[in-house]
């Protein structure tokens, strides 16, 4: 980068790829953090916004939350990059983060997904590169699909975004990629229901006085399973553990809650992964 803080002026659901960087940031900067990501560091550091006066410094886990949460993708692509190291990666709500590098084998080809107002922002911090390259449009847009090479495999994150959409377009979404899509594998994360619902009354709050955008569509163990009807390609929805992260929160007592039956639905962060099988014949979609 040339030295020349870039102004962001973002708000709504856009305003949360900030949240995101920042958090991913302080963990990048924290030597006792298990995330390793300077150029999360180099990027925030060129951004002319208040990120401390408007989020916080970061107490409460939700730095570390966010490191285990970008250490689960990157274990996802590198898991996807071993069986198909020339593959392409579809990231929809890209934002800001910085996993292409933290994961770049060299070979993958790699296609971002955003908002045009948050695309022409992550463009003049992370211009496109030969193998990366960010298309300003909606993760709900199915015009992003025309743009994917899927002759060498393909992988779709949906990273800290499908919870501000409704149910129902999420469905559509994930019934486009199963149709399009045919061997794929599409792996995001939700909030639980209950925590989305708090969201949409406006009872969440962060400590530094930051209220998220409404969340509209949260994880259950019974959603979960009703995702396996979306489309006859759906061949199986699976939980993805979260990796083991650092400090008393993220190291200890969130692991510890994952073994406890009664309190595993109620954690903040839930990861799937859903796998589509090959193209079947259909009539339309089951529900």
């Amino acid at each position: 980068m040339d030295g020349q803080k870039r102004k962001a002026q973002l708000d709504g659901v856009a305003e949360t790829t900030l949240w995101t960087l920042h958090h991913r940031a302080l963990a990048a900067k924290d030597p006792g953090s298990a995330l390793l990501d300077p150029k999360a560091i180099e990027v925030i550091d060129a951004v002319d916004y208040p990120f401390e006066r408007r989020f916080g410094t970061g107490n409460w886990g939700y730095a570390q939350g966010m490191a285990v949460r970008a250490r689960c993708y990157d274990r996802e692509v590198r898991r996807f990059l071993r069986d198909h190291p020339d593959g392409t990666v579809v990231s929809l709500g890209e934002g800001l983060e910085t996993q292409f590098w933290r994961v770049d084998n060299g070979r993958v080809h790699w296609l971002g997904v955003d908002l045009p107002e948050v695309a022409a922002l992550r463009k003049r911090l992370l211009p496109d590169a030969p193998r990366h390259r960010t298309l300003p449009c909606s993760a709900t847009d199915t015009r992003w699909m025309d743009e994917v090479d899927a002759s060498r495999g393909v992988l779709i994150l949906a990273q800290g975004m499908l919870m501000y959409l409704p149910r129902d377009v999420v469905h559509r979404l994930i019934e486009g990629c199963a149709a399009r899509f045919p061997g794929a594998e599409l792996v995001f994360d939700t909030p639980p229901a209950w925590m989305a619902a708090r969201t949409e009354r406006g009872r969440w709050k962060y400590p530094a006085g930051y209220r998220p955008p409404p969340m509209l569509w949260g994880m259950t163990p019974k959603e979960q399973r009703k995702l396996r009807a979306v489309h006859p390609n759906v061949a199986a929805v699976r939980a993805v553990r979260e990796p083991r992260g650092r400090g008393f929160l993220c190291g200890w007592l969130l692991p510890l809650a994952n073994l406890l039956p009664a309190v595993r639905t109620r954690r903040p962060l839930w990861v799937t992964r859903v796998s589509f099988g090959p193209t079947k014949h259909h009539q339309g979609v089951s529900r």
